[in-house]
């Protein structure tokens, strides 16, 4: 087993082989030259006594940024036309690009739609409700989005997950309405 100090020293793309294949493996690949393309933005190794009886383990994990896309604002009068509906009743209209989410256009236009999970299929936070004559434009949430919708707060028929409607022609001049409210089990749960 390696010390904490000679997994520190160690280069990250060994760390993470170490973690993926095995100490016995690792010995090998002390001494080979490290992937090219593996690109880790972040190491962590920690070293902790699992119990008294047992040496000291390396713990390593990687950790990678999420961001939201980054929006280019089409040209005024370019765009594709959207237009949100604040709980308030307030009347947003955006100019998207073909391509772009309504949760990522949100955020580039400071529309408040949270996306807790940044997209991920892991929250409904981004829960929108969309108009019925373009409702039946989009394609059919996946069973991942319906198990997300499921737990979204007034959740009506044409109710989708603004990280998954994603922006066409076809949906040129859709209105969207945001929710009176959002769930989030993650804040809730520490409530």
């Amino acid at each position: 087993m390696l010390s904490t100090t000679a997994a520190a020293a160690l280069r990250p793309s060994t760390v993470l082989l170490r973690s993926l294949r095995g100490a016995a493996q690792l010995r090998n690949l002390a001494t080979s030259p490290s992937p090219r393309n593996l690109s880790i933005p972040r190491i962590h190794v920690t070293s902790r006594r699992t119990s008294p009886f047992l040496p000291r383990a390396a713990a390593i994990h990687s950790s990678i940024p999420l961001r939201h896309a980054e929006i280019k604002k089409p040209a005024p009068g370019t765009g594709l036309k959207v237009t949100y509906v604040t709980a308030e009743g307030e009347k947003i209209t955006v100019e998207a690009n073909e391509g772009d989410n309504l949760l990522d256009l949100a955020h580039a236009y400071d529309i408040d739609l949270e996306g807790a999970c940044e997209g991920s299929l892991a929250c409904s936070t981004c829960h929108v409700i969309v108009e019925e004559k373009y409702y039946d434009k989009l394609e059919e949430p996946s069973d991942e989005e319906n198990d997300m919708l499921d737990l979204a707060f007034g959740l009506t028929e044409t109710s989708r997950l603004g990280c998954q409607v994603i922006m066409s022609p076809e949906l040129d001049g859709v209105t969207v309405k945001l929710p009176s409210a959002t769930r989030n089990l993650q804040v809730d749960k520490q409530r």
